[in-house]
């Protein structure tokens, strides 16, 4: 998908070139938290962003996973509400953050620019129930290797031994699957038996992506 600030004039390129506000955030460090109010539009300058729900019980519910170039906390504009997640950061990341005030004075008079936001809108939207009916009708085995797919679609791997280019934790990966931590570890231990992947700590090389996809779909 194009990035949305390709639908802005040149006019609007150097407004939020002279005032834009970047940040660097270390790995662990919020970016904006579950109930605040929206001050701006957030976009991923580098590093990886992990956005996610805090359930009844304090647990995490990772939501979506934000990458270089992506575009993150516009639905809380959009809808005038707190962001219903928070975001936290993976890694070293650099996020800049477009004040909230020239986000809607764009949106006013672009009309480019505000359908881009509703295409994008609607892509999250259709990933979103995506990811439901496939909690709900895959076994826990199936979303493993669908989430392992996920993390190489959105970050890719590296060298010749196929390793991610995102380290998570158990936790982390257990809350993209939608189970317990225990039973990740157990079948991610299963996954190493039948030669699917080779893990170092937090590092997951990919063996067998084609059987992976099998298991997935």
């Amino acid at each position: 998908m194009d990035n949305v600030f390709s639908k802005l004039n040149p006019d609007e390129i150097r407004l939020i070139s002279s005032r834009k506000i970047c940040r660097n955030y270390q790995k662990g460090d919020t970016i904006f938290r579950e109930g605040m109010r929206s001050v701006g539009l957030y976009c991923i300058s580098y590093g990886k962003v992990k956005i996610f729900k805090t359930g009844d019980e304090g647990r995490d519910q990772i939501v979506r996973l934000a990458d270089i170039g992506d575009i993150i906390g516009y639905r809380a504009i959009i809808s005038d509400e707190p962001y219903f997640a928070s975001a936290v950061a993976l890694e070293d990341t650099a996020v800049c953050l477009v004040p909230l005030a020239d986000f809607k004075t764009f949106v006013e008079q672009n009309q480019s620019f505000t359908k881009g936001l509703l295409q994008m809108l609607s892509h999250d939207l259709r990933e979103a129930e995506n990811r439901m009916i496939q909690m709900a009708q895959k076994s826990v085995r199936e979303r493993l290797a669908a989430t392992l797919l996920l993390l190489i679609d959105t970050y890719g791997t590296s060298g010749p031994d196929n390793t991610l280019k995102i380290e998570l934790s158990r936790e982390e990966i257990a809350s993209l699957v939608g189970t317990a931590t225990e039973t990740v570890i157990r079948l991610i231990s299963d996954f190493k038996t039948e030669g699917l992947i080779i893990t170092n700590g937090k590092k997951i090389n990919i063996q067998n992506e084609q059987a992976l996809r099998a298991i997935a779909e």
